[in-house]
């Protein structure tokens, strides 16, 4: 871990609050806002992923920037996603958000189009030699054109407003062979990983923190992960990363994502509203038993006062087997959906 990194620690990529009309629900994010800095994050990631960043408008994402960054009055750094559909588009919301006093934007690369690795680096060359303020590369395959490791090293040697990655591939040696290609030039570039289910063995391979959803339902976990991990209190640190994958993969792995993680934040007693994908009846009826898993989950961690409906009965901070055996086997069947071999 270095630290001379721009960006360090746990940054939350959080879900965007909804009214009962679908619209941003601004006094209940500026109260998840403060929730998550005081239960210690490092920092805040609005407009990624599971912020749904592609279901809002433009002008919506700059809101929701313009709230988060006048309710955060400075207490923490804010890496702001700043994606758009092209490179003008993208400059216009790296411009907006500097004029707001956020410390970073991340930029997912070129999606729907898939592109080579030449017009990868060709957009973000083009980004980098004109942005105001400095660019995390975001690497996200499933979603997105990949950035490999030469793209990232010749980005971060040609252009100094280019200071960080995050990664959410999950791929623990192409983290490695990212942190021996650019390290060596550029010992301050950040390393971020997105995957929560490797958080702690990025953090020991070299990675500078996270950009993790789960931090947005239990922020007390992740910011403990890494506090025990990089003062290496490892058995403590890998125990906690074991409890935390069982609850990452409730929520990414048993409803479309992240819809598992709107409903947990909502289990922390927060009004997080209907997201704008609409539902099926089927899926309805799933997320039922995802909310009763993760409220079982989440009471076994202390983190909930609410009655655990559809939690069998247990002595105090256990779960039933059975319940998590349910999980394991949800997550099983999703990743041979997925055709991930297991």
């Amino acid at each position: 871990m270095q630290s001379r990194a721009l960006l360090q620690g746990i940054f939350v990529p959080n879900i965007v609050p909804l009214d009962p009309r679908g619209d941003v629900n601004e006094p209940e994010l500026r109260r998840y806002v403060d929730w998550l800095i005081e239960r210690g994050v490092h920092g805040l990631y609005p407009n990624g992923s599971t912020g749904e960043f592609t279901r809002f408008t433009p002008e919506e994402r700059r809101r929701i920037i313009a709230i988060i960054a006048d309710q955060n009055r400075g207490r923490v750094p804010i890496l702001a996603g700043a994606a758009e559909a092209n490179v003008k588009e993208t400059l216009s919301a790296c411009e907006y958000y500097h004029g707001l006093g956020v410390d970073a934007v991340a930029i997912v690369s070129p999606y729907y189009y898939k592109l080579s690795p030449s017009a990868v680096y060709a957009y973000f060359k083009e980004i980098g030699r004109n942005t105001p303020i400095n660019v995390t590369l975001y690497n996200i395959p499933m979603f997105a054109s990949p950035i490999d490791v030469p793209t990232v090293q010749r980005l971060s040697e040609e252009c100094e407003k280019i200071i960080a990655i995050k990664d959410s591939s999950g791929d623990l040696p192409h983290m490695i062979r990212m942190i021996q290609a650019v390290r060596p030039n550029r010992p301050e570039f950040s390393f971020l990983t997105g995957w929560d289910a490797a958080l702690m063995p990025m953090l020991l391979i070299g990675c500078d923190g996270g950009t993790n959803a789960t931090s947005g339902v239990v922020p007390e976990l992740t910011r403990k992960l890494y506090d025990l991990t990089v003062a290496s209190k490892l058995d403590d640190a890998r125990r906690l990363q074991y409890r935390l994958v069982t609850l990452f993969d409730a929520m990414i792995y048993t409803a479309d994502f992240p819809e598992g993680f709107r409903q947990a934040v909502g289990l922390r007693g927060f009004q997080t509203g209907a997201g704008r994908q609409p539902l099926s009846a089927e899926q309805k009826i799933s997320l039922d038993h995802v909310r009763n898993t993760l409220q079982c989950l989440l009471a076994e961690e202390g983190f909930t006062n609410q009655p655990l409906t559809g939690c069998p009965a247990t002595a105090p901070g256990q779960i039933e087997r059975s319940e998590i055996d349910k999980v394991v086997r949800s997550v099983v069947d999703e990743l041979k959906r997925r055709g991930v071999g297991i």
